[in-house]
C-alpha cells in the first residue's frame, strides 16, 4: 500500500472532518469486516485497506504528515506499525459485535502460540505479550525541514535546531556539508523518538530546503543569471562580466549575432555536489533589450539599414 490513496479508500475529499472520516469508516468496517465476509479474501484485503486508510487519516499529526509529504513520502517515514502504534479499533469493532482479535489475525499473521494481542485497551495494537512482557518497538522518525541560502549550500555550515522529542524540546548542533540542495537529507541516527518498552530510538532526517536568491536561481546543481544586453550590443558583439556565488567575476565574451535568451555555459561555478569532487555550473542567459521607442535619429537609422537588407 505504498502508493495508497487514504482519501480515495474511503471515498472522502481532503477536506473531509473527523467526525465525516469516522462515519464513512465505520459503514466500511461493517461491509468488509471477516466476521461478515467469512473467507472472502478480496473483502480482507479491503478491509486492510481501510483500516489503515482510517488509522491515517484519524491521528491529526498523521494526516499532516500524509497531506505533506504524499503516500511515498508518508510511508518512507510510518512503517505499518508506527500507523498502528497508540490506535485503538476495539470500541468501534464492539458497536458491531465483532471480536477484534480478527484484526490483530490479519495484520499481525496471528497471535502465534504463547503471544496475545491487547487491541481494546486503548494501548499500543502491536504491542506483544510474550511471557507477560512486550516486545521492544524501536521509535518513530523524526523529519526536521531546515532552509539553507545558496552561500551556505556553497560553502557549508553548522546549524542548531530545536526538536521537540518525547513532548520536550532539544537543541541539536548540526553539520550541514557542502552541496545539500533541496530535497537531500541527513540521517541523525538515535535522535527521533524514543522507542517503546525500551527499544531503541528512531532516527532524526534533516531535509533542506534551498531559498529564493535575488540574483542567482537554482536548477539542481546549476546556477542561472540574467544579464541584459542592447541590440547593438547583440549584432556587434561585447564583453561583459558575470558575477559568480562565491564573489569572483568573470569575463563573458558575447559573440556577434548572438540571440535573445541565448545561454552561455561558464562550467564549474555552480553548486557543489555531495560526496563529489565537482560542482555544477553557472549559466548567463542573455537577454536583448528592444527599445519601445525610437529616437529620430534613430528610426533613420533603423531605416537605412533595413535597405541594406538587415
Amino acid at each position: 500500500m505504498s502508493e495508497a490513496d487514504y482519501y480515495k479508500i474511503l471515498g472522502v475529499n481532503r477536506n473531509a472532518s473527523e467526525s465525516e472520516i469516522k462515519k464513512v469508516y465505520r459503514k466500511l468496517a461493517m461491509k468488509y469486516h471477516p466476521d461478515r465476509t467469512k473467507g472472502d479474501k478480496s473483502a480482507e484485503e479491503m478491509f486492510k485497506k481501510i483500516s489503515e486508510a482510517y488509522a491515517v487519516l484519524s491521528d491529526k499529526e498523521k494526516r499532516k504528515q500524509y497531506d505533506t509529504f504524499g503516500a511515498s513520502g508518508f510511508r518512507q517515514r510510518y512503517s505499518q506499525e508506527d500507523i498502528f502504534r497508540g490506535f485503538n479499533f476495539g470500541d468501534i469493532f464492539r458497536e458491531f459485535g465483532f471480536d477484534d482479535t480478527s484484526f490483530a489475525n490479519m495484520f499481525m499473521g496471528g497471535a502465534g502460540r504463547g503471544r496475545r494481542f491487547a487491541f481494546g485497551s486503548g494501548g499500543d495494537p502491536f504491542g506483544a505479550f510474550t511471557a507477560g512482557q512486550r516486545a521492544q518497538v524501536k521509535g518513530s522518525d523524526l523529519l526536521y525541514e531546515l532552509p539553507l541560502t545558496l552561500q551556505e549550500v556553497l560553502n557549508g555550515t553548522t546549524k542548531a535546531i530545536a526538536i521537540e522529542q518525547d513532548g520536550r524540546q532539544q537543541k541539536i548542533n548540526v553539520k550541514i556539508p557542502k552541496g545539500m540542495i533541496t530535497g537531500k537529507k541527513l540521517r541523525l541516527a538515535g535522535k527521533g523518538q524514543p522507542g517503546a518498552f525500551g527499544g531503541p530510538p528512531g532516527d532524526l532526517y534533516i531535509q533542506t530546503n534551498v531559498l529564493d536568491d535575488p540574483v542567482f536561481s537554482l536548477v539542481g546543481h546549476d546556477l542561472y543569471i540574467d544579464r541584459e544586453i542592447k541590440l547593438t550590443e547583440a549584432l556587434l558583439g561585447i564583453q561583459i562580466q558575470i558575477p559568480t556565488l562565491d564573489g569572483r567575476n568573470l569575463n563573458l565574451k558575447i559573440p556577434p549575432g548572438t540571440q535573445h535568451q541565448t545561454k552561455m555555459r561558464m562550467k564549474g561555478y555552480g553548486l557543489p555536489e555531495m560526496k563529489k569532487r565537482q560542482r555544477g555550473d553557472l549559466y548567463a542567459r542573455i537577454l536583448v533589450k528592444t527599445p519601445k521607442r525610437l529616437k529620430k535619429k534613430q528610426k533613420a537609422l533603423i531605416q537605412e539599414l533595413a535597405e541594406t537588407g538587415l
